[in-house]
């Protein structure tokens, strides 16, 4: 998932946002809510993880501003406060669930997984698309019994594209996905990187369903014969 973590203090970012990347997700990090506000505004993430007490904009303005917005994307809030009332405030603010700190890795990843199985492609931690399965735990896909373990970046676009299924993706709109905002990619980083996954895919008889559209940019596209 592309995920924007806001955490004030660095030495409690640092070990989170390793734990996310290892965990295969891409972060885009900050410890401020003024440059949080605006990473939300210009970008689009599978889900928010916001401090309440960050500088300039705390995290639960944040979380207002962007559920009055009308968007959906799920919030978790990381907090030092952990009484009832402030938990309901948490909540009431928009946030989709609420994690008391100091922050235990293992935890906030299992909320993360909570959190992104609300799309209605997940079965527990497997994302599907026809009879191809891709497996958050492992970064494994598979497809009638062969499984094929994926790089990391491998694995994030792959669920990118499975997240988005028929749709026309651009080049830009995967570099924004799967790159950090601070980050530019090689020009023909996409294209290398949208051929190491037809490769990944050949074994499994799908490197056909990551189709070019020309002039447009890729889908992820179920063959009729296969649907």
């Amino acid at each position: 998932m592309k995920i924007l973590l806001a955490e004030d203090d660095p030495i409690q970012l640092e070990p989170l946002y390793a734990a996310l990347a290892k965990a295969g997700h891409i972060t885009d990090a900050t410890l401020d809510g003024e440059t949080a506000q605006w990473l939300m505004q210009e970008h689009t993430y599978d889900l928010l993880i916001l401090d309440w007490m960050l500088p300039k904009i705390s995290g639960i303005d944040l979380c207002q501003q962007h559920r009055q917005t009308g968007k959906g994307t799920p919030i978790l809030m990381l907090t030092a406060r952990d009484g009832l009332m402030d938990r309901v405030t948490g909540l009431d603010a928009g946030a989709d669930d609420y994690l008391v700190k100091p922050v235990n890795v293992l935890e906030l990843l299992a909320r993360v997984r909570a959190l992104g199985r609300r799309s209605p492609l997940w079965t527990g931690d497997i994302l599907h698309l026809a009879d191809l399965q891709l497996h958050l735990a492992t970064l494994t896909v598979q497809r009638q019994g062969v499984s094929i373990q994926l790089s990391t970046r491998e694995f994030q676009l792959m669920e990118y594209l499975m997240r988005h299924p028929q749709q026309v993706l651009t080049r830009d709109q995967i570099e924004r996905a799967l790159w950090e905002w601070n980050m530019q990619p090689e020009s023909k980083a996409v294209a290398i990187l949208i051929h190491r996954l037809r490769s990944r895919l050949q074994p499994l008889g799908a490197e056909t369903w990551v189709q070019t559209v020309y002039g447009m940019g890729y889908r992820l596209s179920v063959p009729e014969a296969t649907d």
